[in-house]
């Protein structure tokens, strides 16, 4: 159970609700038209994708010693880390790989293993911005350090007009940001956003120290006691891991979220948002038409 401790923002209701109501029973019966189709197809990646990301790690330590067969296991280690996260963890997270929900709990955890902290993830992603996309202060995956602007009502600093010149050499620390960096400070910073509406168990401060520690021991300890490699070389090898995902996330997921075009609404003095739910997603979703948001 989550305690909330401060108040949401309120979504304008319109008179929409039909409207919304008769998406989601279409997009409902179009799920279960295709789920005998894709139920299988869903369970082979869910199986695969971990599978070959075992099978690069296994290889590493056997054959490492070659080293094109070293540098190339972490490469595609970074490039799987990428591809379970986005096809399967994802939707596992939404509890839609599995019909029992604790199987998609489960499952959940390779994210930790692959050195995410799939709690602190879950509550960014799903309460904070799948309901509130695009929200200053309430959408926590784009919300960035002072270095770059993303809000337009954000704090303009001297440097930001120079960002897109430094950011995209920042690009490739993305990932190592987010694992070694971003993870901590959403557990220890109590201004972070996660921390309004709940209060982190104990428990998850444990589970968060023993998976890193674990994900840092099969990258750069045991390869490097296995296949007795200088400690730089292994340490290189995981930069060009960390690098890999890094670049290939972002050339993902930085399109749909926030560019040039993004509408990003703004609470008023009531805490109230001027549009609907469903409005909302329309506008802050890039991939939307504005052809199709003129129809609704």
């Amino acid at each position: 159970m989550f305690m909330e401790k401060v108040t949401k923002p309120q979504f304008l209701r319109n008179g929409n609700d039909t409207i919304f109501h008769q998406l989601r029973n279409e997009v409902n019966t179009l799920v279960e038209q295709l789920r005998p189709k894709r139920s299988r197809s869903i369970l082979f990646k869910a199986l695969l994708f971990p599978l070959l990301y075992i099978i690069t790690y296994t290889s590493l330590l056997l054959w490492g010693h070659n080293p094109i067969v070293f540098y190339a296991s972490y490469f595609f280690m970074g490039v799987l880390l990428v591809v379970i996260f986005l096809n399967i963890i994802h939707d596992a997270v939404h509890g839609t790989i599995f019909k029992k929900k604790e199987l998609n709990e489960i499952y959940v955890y390779f994210f930790d293993l692959m050195g995410a902290n799939s709690y602190i993830w879950r509550l960014r992603h799903v309460r904070f911005h799948h309901n509130y996309p695009n929200v200053s202060g309430w959408d926590t995956d784009i919300e960035q350090s002072s270095l770059a602007r993303v809000f337009p009502t954000g704090k303009a600093l001297p440097f930001h007009r120079y960002q897109h010149i430094y950011l995209p050499m920042l690009y490739p620390l993305y990932l190592l940001n987010w694992l070694m960096v971003r993870d901590f400070k959403d557990f220890f910073n109590k201004k972070k956003t996660v921390w309004k509406l709940i209060d982190i168990p104990r428990r998850e401060y444990v589970k968060l120290f023993v998976f890193k520690a674990f994900f840092l021991f099969y990258l750069l300890v045991l390869p490097q006691w296995v296949l007795s490699v200088v400690g730089v070389s292994v340490k290189d090898a995981f930069l060009v891991m960390m690098f890999t995902a890094s670049i290939f996330s972002l050339m993902v997921l930085l399109s749909p979220h926030a560019n040039t075009d993004s509408e990003f609404p703004i609470p008023n003095e009531e805490n109230r948002l001027p549009h609907s739910w469903m409005m909302h997603m329309l506008k802050t979703t890039n991939d939307v038409t504005q052809i199709g948001r003129a129809h609704v």
